[in-house]
């Protein structure tokens, strides 16, 4: 019995992805739960288990090709199960279909219906992509596979340097380089285009003697969009057009943050924690959150309503090298400095590994971005729609601040909050904004509190 299994609905409104890696060949036989395939997707790279013990028949798609959910992934043969007996006698999926409104990401794959049981004969299915078993793909990051993949670069060729020989994005630079000295890049460039304009300058459709015709890498190249930036592309615009922007900016005196700070770091280290300033921020804004819950609220136009949320989970925008992502630390208001330090660390590092779940940036209600980490004191952050607002963090700067009447030398943190103007008044922005500042200028209030 032939079996079909199709690219699944893994949440979050995803409809599409790329294959990274294949972990299977035709006439392998895997068993139910193995890893077929890894999927790049919208906002993760993850693992694409098999639903059932079988024979794989045919893969439907090469590494680097995008594919939809619900278009044909691999097929299988089922020993020992006739078509009659398919419905009754198959295993049941790894993953039972579930309630969408209720359902996380993880655990909701959903399987092929039973007309994906095919008789058997030689005519089940289209004609796959890859009809001989493919060749060993080389182990490699995801940043490299996606740079590769931008690049026209077959990864394959590459030789690499990481662990048990796994490509890196460094390899692929090196390659990308050693090719372009004798040749033109191997990515997509618009040479037909470049060398169009040359040749009509010199008249008449052909080139004049002479005429020096420049390689069209010096003119531009042409980048496909990886999920991750297309994903971004759609949130910005969807955010821009359906929120009301409103940018109130401010500035807080730290010094008082920058000495606790200092007292507390060496204890984290000797246990292994790094110390920023983001805790102290993260538990600031929680706690303002709390006595402001209409930043912590998202409208709904459909029903008239505004939800107000009671549980305060927020986002950090983390820049990778494949764009940004927000993975979410939950209930912030209930963690202590100590345990938002060890959840910044992780969460972050997993983000720039790409090895963040998408259960990992679901159900933010507030996001920070702290862009002052690479550069830049003010900005107009864009909200992470449908949130209400969005706190940038700057890059602290030493200036003169007046204390006790005096005019004395300080270090201020500048502050950006973004919000919907729909849903928040300018009043109470700059009273939350307020309270932020009061925390942070008494960081010993965070500790205790």
């Amino acid at each position: 019995m032939r079996y079909i299994f199709k690219f699944p609905d893994i949440g979050e409104g995803l409809d599409e992805g790329t294959i990274a890696e294949w972990y299977v060949q035709k006439g392998q036989q895997v068993e139910m739960g193995e890893p077929l395939v890894k999927m790049e997707t919208d906002k993760v790279v993850t693992d694409i288990p098999s639903p059932r013990d079988g024979i794989v028949a045919a893969l439907y798609g090469r590494v680097g090709e995008t594919i939809h959910v619900g278009s044909p992934l691999v097929e299988f043969d089922l020993p020992g199960i006739d078509g009659a007996d398919a419905v009754s006698e198959v295993q049941k999926p790894v993953f039972e279909p579930v309630n969408e409104e209720g359902a996380g990401v993880v655990g909701t794959l959903e399987v092929a219906d039973n007309s994906a049981y095919l008789p058997p004969t030689d005519e089940v299915a289209p004609t796959p992509t890859a009809e001989k078993p493919l060749p060993r793909r080389a182990l490699a990051t995801p940043v490299a596979r996606a740079m590769a993949r931008e690049l026209g670069v077959n990864i394959d060729l590459v030789s690499g340097t990481g662990p048990a020989g796994r490509v890196m994005k460094e390899d692929i630079e090196n390659y990308v380089k050693r090719e372009s000295s004798g040749h033109y890049p191997p990515y997509q460039t618009a040479a037909s285009t470049a060398a169009t304009l040359n040749t009509a300058s010199a008249g008449g459709g052909r080139a004049a003697a002479g005429t020096v015709v420049p390689p069209a890498s010096e003119a531009f190249e042409i980048r496909p969009l990886s999920q991750i930036r297309k994903t971004i592309a759609r949130n910005m615009i969807r955010s821009k057009q359906n929120a009301a922007h409103m940018t109130v900016f401010d500035e807080v005196e730290v010094s008082e943050l920058i000495r606790i700070r200092y007292k507390y770091k060496e204890a984290f280290e000797k246990e292994g924690i790094r110390l920023s300033y983001l805790p102290f921020i993260l538990k600031a804004t929680a706690l303002a959150l709390k006595q402001h819950p209409v930043l912590n609220a998202e409208l709904d136009l459909d029903n008239n309503r505004m939800i107000l949320k009671k549980h305060y989970n927020i986002g950090i925008a983390v820049d990778t090298d494949d764009g940004l992502v927000v993975p979410v630390i939950r209930q912030v208001d209930e963690m202590t400095i100590r345990a938002l330090a060890t959840a910044v660390n992780t969460i972050a590092e997993k983000a720039r590994r790409r090895d963040i779940s998408m259960e990992d940036m679901k159900d933010g209600t507030f996001t920070i971005t702290n862009f002052g980490s690479i550069g830049g004191q003010f900005a107009v952050p864009v909200i992470n729609y449908p949130q209400s607002g969005i706190l940038g963090i700057g890059r602290m700067v030493q200036k003169p601040v007046v204390k006790d009447n005096q005019v004395v030398p300080g270090t201020v943190l500048p502050l950006s909050l973004s919000v919907d103007h729909r849903i928040v008044d300018g009043g109470e922005v700059t009273r939350f904004l307020n309270k932020i500042m009061e925390y942070l200028g008494d960081p010993v209030s965070l500790i205790i509190g």
